[in-house]
């Protein structure tokens, strides 16, 4: 009986820290894609034209090269600090610009912005890797992704509303308040299952007549899988979002689709990324993390290969982009879990070090291709794509281990 009673309170208790870290993504994610559909709205309001707009977001996205120093800090002081140091960061910046006046205000805003958000992200997928036993880590890691698309769905809808019915400027206070409440909510959270004490000694570290940048990138025995799971994730990273970031114009000047057209669009796409990641938390734990992202690469592979033949009726092309858009999703979110356990001691440092290295493929992407689809059409783009996630596939098949030692470990009471 007291046996049960302890298993249902460890139930109960996961279930509470999912609903807590499911509620603390959706805000981050709606601020992450709050920009975009608003664009015009929020440059109209800031004093600037969409084109500094866009620069001031392309500043909050690099940016995020700098939080592998937060990763590392994580891993020495305890990951719910660094959270809510990185939750502190984005509610200062979302007030930063809901009352900015000027250009310095507004560049410091997008700056704490994106320390915090780049941040958060990684240190919270790292702490639920702490917390999640390694055998049902991708449903709990899954599960966590549905945020992206309820944010993409139901957040950014929200926001619309916001705007028509009072200004561009009250979004920004309302999720600055919800992440407030966020920031009490995570100082009741349970420590993760971590020798934190024990990890400073037991870290490897590489000899005195390096430097300390230099020891920061060591990563132990595991650095050749850790490393090739970090490049393979950002080459298919690179290849969806050169995909991502054209879709839009590629659907307005072949078939004409107008706003209101191209926001149904987008929502189709967020329902794919949500059957995407309700398939990551229901299956990749049984077939294995790797296997999952070979299927997922694989997949968008495929249907990159497929696309500029579908190019010559609206609704097919939709739908050969939005199977494109969920089998990316489904390898990207896979990819999270078979991450998390490469570097167990170092898991803060490494999530955060992914989420850097990404960011830049990312930033990379939003170069390449707008000008491969106007110079080389979507052939050319989908070719870079394909070759991208050809190498990743090569990564992914000749460095990358899963590990399985620990499947079995039971890391939470």
């Amino acid at each position: 009986m007291q046996s049960n009673l302890r298993g249902e309170r460890a139930e109960i208790s996961l279930v509470h820290l999912m609903g807590i870290s499911i509620s603390a993504r959706f805000l981050i994610d709606t601020v992450s894609q709050l920009f975009n559909p608003f664009l015009t709205i929020f440059a109209v309001g800031l004093g600037v034209n969409v084109v500094t707009l866009g620069r001031l977001l392309s500043l909050r996205l690099i940016t995020g090269i700098f939080t592998p120093i937060m990763g590392a800090l994580a891993d020495r002081h305890g990951y719910r600090r660094i959270m809510r140091l990185a939750l502190l960061c984005v509610i200062a910046g979302l007030l930063l610009v809901g009352t900015s006046r000027g250009m310095p205000r507004l560049v410091a805003g997008m700056v704490a912005l994106g320390i915090g958000q780049a941040g958060f992200v990684p240190t919270l997928q790292a702490y639920l890797s702490a917390r999640l036993p390694y055998a049902i880590r991708a449903r709990g890691l899954g599960i966590l992704e549905y945020s992206w698309a309820l944010a993409g769905i139901g957040g950014l809808f929200f926001v619309g509303l916001l705007i028509e019915r009072t200004d561009w400027r009250t979004p920004l206070f309302v999720l600055a308040g919800g992440l407030g409440c966020i920031w009490l909510l995570f100082s009741l959270l349970p420590a993760a299952h971590t020798d934190q004490q024990g990890r400073a000694a037991t870290t490897p570290t590489l000899p005195s007549r390096y430097p300390r940048g230099i020891q920061f990138f060591d990563l132990g025995v595991c650095a050749r899988s850790a490393y090739g799971a970090i490049f393979a994730g950002t080459l298919m990273f690179f290849a969806g979002m050169q995909l991502m970031v054209v879709y839009g114009a590629w659907l307005n000047a072949k078939y004409g689709l107008g706003p209101s057209a191209l926001g149904s669009v987008a929502l189709l796409m967020g329902c794919f990324d949500l059957v995407a990641s309700v398939s990551v938390s229901l299956f990749t734990d049984r077939i294995g993390k790797r296997r999952s992202v070979l299927l997922g690469v694989t997949g968008t592979a495929l249907s990159f290969v497929l696309l500029p033949f579908l190019n010559s009726s609206l609704l097919v092309v939709i739908i050969g982009i939005a199977f494109t858009r969920g089998f990316f999703e489904f390898g990207i979110v896979s990819h999270l879990s078979l991450l998390s356990e490469q570097v167990p001691d170092q898991r803060g440092k490494l999530m955060s070090l992914s989420a850097a290295v990404v960011m830049i493929g990312g930033a990379l992407a939003n170069l390449t291709g707008p000008w491969l689809y106007v110079n080389y059409g979507v052939g050319g783009l989908c070719a870079i794509s394909v070759a991208a996630l050809a190498v990743s596939l090569i990564l992914l098949t000749m460095f990358v281990r899963e590990p399985q030692e620990d499947a079995n470990r039971v890391e939470m009471n």
